[in-house]
């Protein structure tokens, strides 16, 4: 069933991932609990100096997921947002704490003096600590062993994607209609982007981040509109432009998705069942630079769709606006290999008109789409 995944969206999710690992403590223990990231923060563990043991110093000093969320909760916007949909106090709402602080919704999973103020701390990624944190540090422990003590295995592109999605993708419908802006996950670019507290596995890919994140958040998009309902004009926008970008480059992988981009629960459904496979192959696949410029020359070369008088304009800017971001990510992965800045400048103006989905120009698009597919040839 859908929920199996749903689960780990937003609301609950780690007192389910807590569950999980209870379920598979050896020990057969029954408080499996999270510390707190003050857990990780000793100098001799991860908050002291050095590459190698400065992760709590980079979460805590430059991370924006440390107190930032949480304090997000305070603001005057938040209280707009929280007084349009009846919330008395945002910080202490599960509606609002799910993502910006996710140690409010399980209060029974944490230790004594783990405060929610952290945010989107360690363990809030990583797991909850208590069954693996003294061992997880042993030379003899396995990687597999980790795992089964807790640890999330974010070292798997769709682990990973799994982890982030739940609060980078999708908004409840009735937040969106309060003000609560709207979320495009995109796991490579967010990756880079995120203060580098880990130490990335050597045969990392950009491309094939960027198309596991996406296939995810096909996923996620697909089971929203089976859940809220397909005639929502904006989420179907959404999800469509999502299925349109999957189409284009499922192929690549042999895994096409063929389903149908009519607003019904059943091809929502549908969507969230082959987006799922395509994300698991995805990550399972041995990556290489071919394969990302086979996906950049594919999107490159869709321009004169953005001339379909059948397709609205607001669909057409939805479309407009992964693209863009698509691009950046294949063409940013094939530049570790190559020195050339082609491209860059058309990218560039692509950026720009697809900036407001208002004013969006279809036809300047198309064209300046059409120097970009020449300009990298």
């Amino acid at each position: 069933m859908p929920s199996a995944f749903f689960g780990f969206f937003a609301l609950g999710w780690m007192a389910q991932f807590s569950a999980i690992v209870r379920a598979n403590d050896p020990a057969g223990g029954q408080s499996i609990k999270f510390l707190g990231a003050s857990s990780c923060a000793s100098s001799g563990c991860h908050g002291g100096g050095g590459e190698s043991q400065n992760q709590y110093q980079v979460w805590s000093l430059r991370d924006f997921h440390s107190h930032r969320p949480y304090a997000t909760l305070t603001t005057a916007r938040s209280k707009q947002i929280s007084d349009a949909l009846g919330i008395k106090d945002p910080s202490v709402d599960l509606r609002c704490t799910a993502c910006h602080a996710p140690l409010h919704g399980i209060a029974g999973e944490r230790s004594a003096g783990v405060k929610i103020s952290e945010g989107v701390s360690c363990e809030s990624c990583h797991g909850p600590a208590e069954g693996w944190l003294r061992s997880h540090t042993r030379s003899d422990y396995t990687h597999a062993q980790r795992t089964l003590a807790g640890m999330r295995d974010l070292k798997n592109l769709y682990q990973r994607a799994n982890t982030c999605v739940a609060c980078h993708q999708a908004v409840d419908l009735p937040i969106l209609k309060a003000g609560h802006p709207e979320l495009i996950f995109e796991l490579d670019g967010q990756t880079v982007s995120e203060p580098r507290h880990w130490r990335e596995a050597t045969n990392y890919s950009g491309g094939q981040a960027w198309l596991v994140g996406q296939a995810v958040a096909f996923r996620e998009l697909s089971w929203q509109m089976s859940r809220e309902g397909a005639a929502n004009s904006i989420l179907h926008a959404r999800w469509q432009a999502a299925l349109w970008m999957m189409q284009k480059v499922g192929p690549i992988i042999s895994s096409p998705l063929k389903t149908d981009c009519a607003p019904t629960r059943e091809n929502a459904l549908a969507g969230w069942k082959a987006a799922d496979e395509l994300a698991r192959q995805a990550a399972e696949m041995k990556w290489t630079s071919a394969l990302s410029r086979k996906a950049m020359v594919a999107l490159a070369a869709t321009g004169p769709e953005f001339r379909q008088r059948e397709i609205t304009n607001e669909y057409e800017a939805r479309r407009a606006e992964r693209l863009v971001l698509a691009l950046d990510r294949l063409i940013n992965d094939l530049r570790k290999n190559q020195a050339s800045r082609a491209g860059e400048a058309e990218l560039n103006s692509l950026f720009k008109l697809a900036q407001s989905r208002p004013d969006f120009d279809r036809e300047a698009f198309s064209e300046a789409l059409g120097k970009f597919a020449i300009a990298i040839e």
